[in-house]
């Protein structure tokens, strides 16, 4: 579901429709929020792609970017 590539993990979740799509968005954000971890996330209609990075580090893949990528899988497989 994720591919690593140019310092970023990359994910693409697709949905049946805009707003499948628009609240998976929503559950992903109040993750984020909490754990002060915050996607470079875009959406068009059912489709939301996900690039996950910590910026602090000097913009390579952490720990903390490989735990956001699980959370978000957990919460497309709901």
């Amino acid at each position: 579901m994720w591919e690593e590539k140019d310092n970023q993990l990359i994910g693409t979740f697709e949905f049946n429709d805009f707003v499948q799509a628009f609240g998976f968005m929503t559950k992903v954000a109040l993750v984020a929020e909490k754990v002060n971890h915050h996607p470079n996330w875009s959406n068009v209609y059912n489709r939301v792609d996900i690039r996950l990075t910590t910026h602090d580090a000097g913009n390579v893949v952490t720990a903390s970017d490989r735990e956001l990528a699980s959370i978000i899988e957990k919460i497309y497989k709901q």
